[in-house]
């Protein structure tokens, strides 16, 4: 007798094939059978119009400190991710030395916007080099499988100290030093190296972390020890707008190690068509059969605005600057107060900012895509805006100022049943992959054999990102909701998020609903899915902020065969490991 058979369901097995009626049957954490009818189980779930699918592989995450207390790693388990992979960009805290501790939290917090406090009192240091930082995650109870990767900037400060921090030329020495590390790393068990060159990643207001300006001998001397270890995933954040200029290396890599290479690909305004050639340069190596992947993002890679967050168009007043350490109440009373609106809708004060700010240049270049935050007409968040329904858009249609439209939208939180005019609303800032005022580059690179989903930043940027939702946006966007141009199959949306995730990071047990497979696994009420607006809670260590987001229509999420959710409550099983190397079915 089986343990579990979700009963006639059809079933989107992560293949890329069509979706088929079936049962699919689950025994000892591995599934069974599927299709047809199966037989008795000791447990039956009615999964009668109902998708199932494999359990989401989220490969780009960022809860390398949350890890360490958050069982669920929320939100990520509420959108049916059954596998989280971290160390990405190059951060994370592994190896570290004692008296490094602190600096390692400067850095998160610079780079990924998760506050020092919160990973100050959050973490539970029981390590110092990165086999140890595994044991420690090894020992934790959890309701997901995750698996991390060694960073660069770690490794480069825990072997040259503060010349590491100063950016200061490795030497061969210094390089063979991080090349064991490295080695050490993926012997234990992690599952790539990551290591980023954009100069928007910043700490301590101005500093670029360590590995960001390493020289061509450093990067390719790391590749080297995971060419030696036989296994791991090369992962860089690249310099986003100079992409074309790191193709070199990266492709001499993939060949040299015939190891999977990944670059995050995305669209600037700066250069809003480079897109198009790193795609057709990834033609060219798929013929050519080396593993190198675009990692992409499923939507724009936006900020979300509020008057609970770290960043919206008034932070930079001065007046915003005194009323922003109130408590909420009284701060929402000021808001209210038409003076106060008068004085931070003051646009003279952006473009005066703007002179001498660059976050202020861009934020006023930019503000012809700020949309307030509102949901389409199937009730999940409307993430592909018409550029006549932004904030600039409406200010001209009205005679107000865009200040004025934004601060309005803040304050009055209009949404289904009328505003509340509790200071919650939210606006929606675009600012990669947006430069054509739609998603019609994305809905390209998503047919791409040679791009890969990633980027959704779970546990990252916790005070204006919230793009961990993506697996469920994937399937009611793209598959069902899109209006301004062609949707895509739902078998390849789940296949871009499950098989070929896991197949990267080379976890080729899991990502398809096939005999003997591992039994992750999600069960959607496809016609009932939907993503609920973003919302500011404070349940992080010491009271921190996040943004999360919840989604309604999972049915069960289930990881090797234990239910996880069940109608989107967590139900206490833990059956999460710590994933160590490579996996085989």
């Amino acid at each position: 007798m089986l343990d579990t058979v979700i009963r006639g369901a059809t079933v989107v097995d992560g293949s890329g094939n069509a979706p088929f009626t079936g049962d699919v049957g689950i025994e000892g954490g591995r599934i069974a059978a599927v299709g047809g009818k199966l037989g008795a189980a000791r447990r039956e779930i009615d999964a009668q119009g109902a998708l199932v699918t494999p359990g989401w592989v989220d490969v780009h995450t960022h809860y390398d400190g949350q890890v360490t207390w958050d069982p669920y790693l929320s939100p990520s388990t509420q959108h049916g991710v059954t596998t989280a992979v971290m160390g990405n960009c190059g951060v994370g805290f592994a190896p570290v030395k004692p008296e490094r501790r602190d600096w390692l939290i400067s850095v998160m917090e610079g780079v990924e916007d998760i506050p020092g406090s919160v990973l100050s009192e959050g973490i539970e240091w029981a390590w110092e080099s990165f086999p140890e930082y595994l044991d420690a995650l090894a020992a934790k109870p959890r309701a997901l499988d995750v698996g991390t990767q060694v960073p660069h900037s770690a490794v480069r400060t825990y072997v040259m100290g503060e010349r590491g921090v100063t950016h200061d030329e490795a030497t061969a020495d210094d390089i063979r030093a991080m090349c064991a590390i490295v080695g050490e790393g993926l012997k234990a068990g992690a599952l790539g190296f990551s290591t980023s060159r954009t100069l928007i990643h910043k700490y301590q207001q101005h500093k670029y972390p360590p590995g960001t300006f390493s020289s061509p001998e450093e990067i390719l001397g790391l590749a080297k020890a995971m060419k030696a270890a036989g296994h791991g995933v090369f992962q860089m954040t690249a310099n986003h707008v100079g992409m074309e200029g790191e193709l070199w290396w990266l492709t001499q890599i993939a060949r040299d190690n015939h190891l999977p290479v990944a670059f995050a690909l995305v669209q600037t305004d700066q250069t809003p068509d480079t897109w198009k050639r790193l795609l057709a340069h990834l033609d060219g190596t798929h013929a050519q059969g080396l593993p190198l992947y675009g990692s992409i993002s499923g939507r724009a890679t936006s900020m979300v605005m509020g008057f609970e967050g770290s960043l919206h168009p008034f932070v930079l007043n001065p007046l915003w600057q005194q009323i922003a350490p109130l408590p909420w109440d009284a701060k929402l009373a000021k808001l209210r107060e038409p003076q106060v609106r008068a004085t931070l809708t003051n646009m003279k004060v952006v473009e005066m900012a703007a002179q001498v700010n660059q976050e202020a240049a861009f934020f006023l270049r930019g503000m012809a895509r700020l949309f307030v935050l509102r949901a389409n007409a199937h009730g999940s968040v409307d993430y592909e805006p018409l550029l006549g329904d932004s904030v600039v858009a409406q200010a001209q249609k009205t005679g107000a100022n865009p200040l004025e439209i934004a601060y309005d939208a803040m304050l009055a939180n209009d949404g289904p049943g009328g505003p509340r005019n509790d200071g919650k609303g939210l606006l929606y800032f675009p600012v990669f992959n947006y430069s054509y005022g739609d998603l019609s580059q994305i809905h390209t690179e998503l047919q791409h054999p040679r791009t890969m989903m990633s980027l959704a930043d779970g546990g990252a940027h916790v005070g204006y990102v919230c793009d961990v939702s993506m697996p469920t946006f994937m399937l009611t966007h793209w598959a069902r909701d899109r209006t301004r141009g062609p949707k895509l199959p739902l078998e390849l949306l789940v296949k871009k998020q499950t098989r070929d995730t896991a197949q990267v990071y080379g976890l080729h047990d899991r990502g398809l609903l096939a005999p003997g497979m591992k039994a992750d696994v999600n069960i959607i009420d496809f016609t009932r899915l939907q993503l609920d607006l973003p919302h500011f809670v404070f349940d992080l260590p010491a009271g921190g902020r996040r943004l999360t987001q919840s989604a309604q229509g999972y049915i069960a999420t289930l990881v090797s065969g234990e239910a996880t959710f069940e109608q989107g409550q967590p139900t206490g099983a833990m059956p999460g490991r710590l994933v160590r190397g490579p996996q085989h079915a």
